[in-house]
């Protein structure tokens, strides 16, 4: 059973900071790419960030130059770092991780519970 735990959300002035945080644990063999998503109410859930095991990442283009994701491959965990918060990155923030549970085990995705971040003044 795998689990992934995020924490950092709440509430910020616009222009302001957070610092998410995404740690997995439970049955873990490998784990490929960790992200972000986000799902703001009446929209679709949309990629925000990813990050390969090997650092590579790829960011929306509504937060380049502003947000920042990074990981500890020793801790499983991954991290999104938002400057210059705006009203509309206003959303809950899911984080996700496509791992194998066991050596012979397929990748899946795996999600979090997801964490609101609301912007606002």
């Amino acid at each position: 059973q795998v689990q992934l735990v995020e924490s950092g959300g709440g509430l910020v002035q616009p222009g302001g900071s957070l610092r998410l945080s995404c740690a997995a644990s439970g049955s873990i063999f490998s784990i490929n790419s960790m992200g972000w998503y986000r799902q703001a109410p009446g929209k679709q859930r949309e990629l925000v960030a990813i990050i390969t095991s090997g650092g590579s990442t790829y960011y929306a283009d509504s937060v380049k130059g502003r947000f920042t994701i990074s990981r500890t491959n020793a801790k499983n965990t991954v991290y999104l770092q938002m400057n210059s918060l705006k009203p509309e990155d206003t959303a809950v923030y899911y984080c996700n991780a496509a791992l194998r549970s066991g050596s012979f085990a397929p990748e899946n995705d795996y999600w979090g519970q997801g964490t609101q971040v609301t912007v606002s003044s």
